[in-house]
């Protein structure tokens, strides 16, 4: 299932993180709703459920961290049936100044990166300072993700300034399943401070 461009936004709940994916139109408007997300906070093994609408009656993907509190173990995305569609992972070595992830799906290995190195410092700094870094600041940041071998774009995901989150998500290659991007862009916000 191919998806050129949407958007998602978070919704600000107590007990669970959520998210609204939404289609974009051709001239740039938000239009149906595609899928609903929710995250439990504080889960042992995280899980993310994806479904047709917010009252959670159909799930149609998820996914699903392989082990229980390893940051560096990776996520599997999951079809309606549980058979796998992809997986991603954030490299944590290499996102000690900048964040990095790797993603897969049928067809293409990619490899994720904070688009501007500046604000992915800044990011840090601001965390370690005594009393300012308990101040929630919303960081205007990007990731680029580019085919491995022939390091062509294959998604970007781009934070918008707003009260609550809101990405715009752009698909330039077919291959990547709007599942499989769908995912990434709940774990690049759900996940991210890990």
């Amino acid at each position: 299932m191919y998806v050129p461009s949407f958007s998602m936004k978070q919704r600000i709940t107590m007990m669970a993180n959520q998210y609204e994916l939404i289609a974009t139109n051709p001239d740039g408007s938000d239009g149906q709703l595609l899928a609903f997300a929710q995250q439990k906070r504080m889960a042992f093994k995280e899980e993310v459920t994806f479904f047709t609408d917010d009252r959670k009656t159909q799930p149609v993907f998820s996914f699903k961290a392989r082990k229980r509190l390893d940051l560096g173990s990776g996520y599997d995305v999951f079809d309606p049936n549980g058979q796998p569609i992809g997986w991603f992972k954030k490299e944590f070595g290499k996102s000690l100044l900048r964040s990095s992830w790797q993603l897969t799906g049928p067809g293409f290995e990619a490899d994720g990166t904070e688009r501007n190195p500046t604000v992915a410092i800044v990011r840090r700094v601001w965390e370690f300072v005594p009393f300012v870094g308990d101040i929630p600041l919303p960081f205007i940041f990007h990731f680029d993700f580019t085919d491995r071998t022939s390091g062509q774009p294959l998604l970007s995901v781009e934070r918008k300034v707003s009260v609550r989150d809101r990405y715009r998500v752009t698909v330039h290659d077919s291959r990547v399943d709007f599942r499989v991007a769908a995912a990434m862009t709940v774990a690049l916000d759900a996940l991210q401070s890990r």
